[in-house]
């Protein structure tokens, strides 16, 4: 069905407020137009572009992180409350995938899932004390890995903390991870 240029960028507007994430050629499928035309609504709507609406998303919602620097997160973390959950999102590039097959290299997806079990610790030393792991779905070249942290419990007598993260690209899972991070509280680093 072909919308109004008016009702189509009204649309936009609801879609992008309720996704930031979402990219213009999700955006162009889903309203049956160009990627140019969605381009351009978003110029006229002072909308700024995908790379731009996650750094506003991230810079509104950090806590700061304190258990590592951020850009030794393995991703771009665009949301987070310490002790309480965590997002991140990594684009996968032709550089994290096997030449021959066109399949995202496993340590890739663990090191987003791992850097951002240590990054919502509120601690200035989390480090994994084990994981279970499980490669759900294969990640190409192009895909764009969604991660969730939660953190589901706590054992303050053995400084540990147990956090649950799944990765998902398109709303699909591709990998789920269960952590179990050492942390000092408080404890002098070591």
């Amino acid at each position: 069905m072909k919308r109004s240029k008016k009702e189509r960028q009204s649309l936009l507007t609801e879609k992008i407020a309720d996704n930031p994430f979402i990219t213009d050629e999700q955006l162009a499928t889903e309203f049956c137009v160009s990627v140019q035309t969605i381009r351009l609504d978003r110029m006229e709507l002072a909308i700024p572009e995908l790379r731009e609406r996650i750094k506003n998303v991230a810079a509104k919602k950090y806590d700061e992180v304190k258990s590592l620097p951020l850009d030794e997160v393995i991703g771009e973390i665009i949301d987070i409350e310490l002790d309480n959950r965590a997002i991140s999102i990594f684009d996968v590039g032709e550089e994290h995938v096997f030449q021959r097959n066109g399949i995202a290299r496993g340590h890739h997806l663990f090191a987003q899932a791992n850097s951002l079990a240590v990054a919502v610790i509120d601690d200035e030393l989390a480090l994994t004390v084990k994981s279970n792991v499980a490669f759900v779905k294969p990640v190409k070249a192009g895909d764009r890995v969604v991660t969730k942290a939660i953190v589901k419990g706590r054992n303050t007598e053995k400084n540990r903390t147990f956090i649950d993260v799944i990765s998902t690209v398109d709303n699909e899972v591709v990998f789920k991870g269960e952590f179990e991070m050492y942390r000092t509280k408080g404890e002098e680093a070591i």
